[in-house]
């Protein structure tokens, strides 16, 4: 029998302990979560130099560049061996006529698990879910996390009809965090990011701006919803920043489902069925209003770049150079590549 709600609030760090004796109501479907599910197919997008060079912030992989060069070294093709790495798969019993929605999952814990009480809104959805296992709070996000996301999106792909249009980053908590990373450096893939109870601001040296062609299809076509307890105080507030900065950079398709009577912990049946179906519900464009922001933004750039300009033209490569990392952290990905090109002639090194 399943547990009282009450006895499930359970914090992230004994959640997954607990993920299927408080699973609510179980799905009546005939579909069943795979366990230990091995894949063999890699994407390019998940090869180490595609992995800095959208992550990083062009100092950083100009950097990174610089040093494989002085030291005569390549980076190793991939940064995981599949052969090696274990996931959960749902699958809803019914495919879809347009092919399945897809979520990867990112999870704060270290096991695969999809969890139980989930299905039945999966199933609704026409929605697979994929998880990694050893993906956890604790791993290596440029190594392991992000391009174990990146892997089974490849490779459910390959498996299964997936309409590309419906196809989704997510996380709970600190996994969230790092899909809304991938989110920024990837809307070439993915469409919507469903942020559980933790989320960031963007335009940081932690969440980096991708390049401009990049951010264009971000602005454009990721849809962004936020789903985090009334009760947590702390990633309520951390959302409210996070939407903040979205809107300062020009992405307005946002949407923020309640979910309330919950700190912080793992959504019930209903409160993601909500958010599962808030990932396809675009917002209506305002090109008006993007140009206009895009505009700003871009004038803002030009100025600060000009402003390096004018500092090395006068000999102040000191404070140039200070200058060229303030705008690396800020801008990133959208001041390249004449940041890049003033590194040059500075030989900067990035902020540590």
């Amino acid at each position: 029998m399943p547990k009282p709600i009450s006895q499930c609030l359970l914090g992230i760090g004994t959640l997954a302990i607990f993920l299927f004796a408080c699973a609510g109501n179980a799905s009546d479907s005939a579909a069943t979560v795979q366990h230990d599910v091995v894949f063999t197919d890699y994407s390019p997008l998940s090869g180490n130099l595609e992995l800095a060079r959208r992550m990083l912030s062009p100092l950083n992989f100009a950097q990174l560049e610089r040093e494989a060069r002085r030291k005569n070294v390549k980076l190793r093709e991939q940064p995981v061996d599949l052969a090696n790495e274990r996931f959960a798969l749902y699958v809803p019993a019914q495919a879809p006529a347009e092919g399945y929605a897809l979520l990867v999952f990112i999870a704060p814990w270290q096991a695969a698990a999809v969890p139980r009480n989930w299905t039945g809104a999966l199933d609704r959805h026409g929605m697979i879910l994929v998880t990694a296992a050893n993906s956890g709070n604790t791993e290596n996000v440029l190594e392991r996390r992000i391009p174990l996301a990146l892997l089974a999106a490849h490779n459910v792909m390959q498996r299964y009809p997936v309409d590309k249009e419906r196809l989704y980053i997510g996380g709970l908590s600190g996994g969230s965090r790092v899909a809304l990373r991938i989110a920024l450096a990837f809307p070439d893939v993915f469409h919507a990011v469903l942020l559980h109870s933790g989320s960031d601001r963007v335009g940081t040296a932690e969440t980096p701006l991708p390049s401009a062609e990049l951010f264009k299809q971000f602005q454009e076509s990721m849809r962004v919803v936020y789903l985090t307890g009334e009760n947590d105080r702390v990633n309520l507030d951390t959302d409210v920043e996070s939407r903040a900065s979205m809107q300062y950079w020009c992405a307005y398709d946002i949407d923020v489902e309640p979910f309330p009577f919950a700190g912080h912990q793992l959504a019930g049946p209903r409160d993601i069925d909500l958010a599962l179906g808030a990932l396809g519900g675009h917002a209506r464009p305002k090109p008006d209003r993007l140009a206009r922001c895009r505009a700003q933004r871009e004038k803002e750039t030009s100025e600060q770049l000009q402003d390096v300009s004018e500092l090395l033209g006068s000999g102040k490569s000191q404070d140039a150079l200070t200058l060229l990392k303030r705008i690396d952290v800020r801008f990133a990905g959208l001041a390249a590549p004449q940041s890049v090109e003033f590194a040059q002639k500075l030989q900067v090194d990035p902020p540590p």
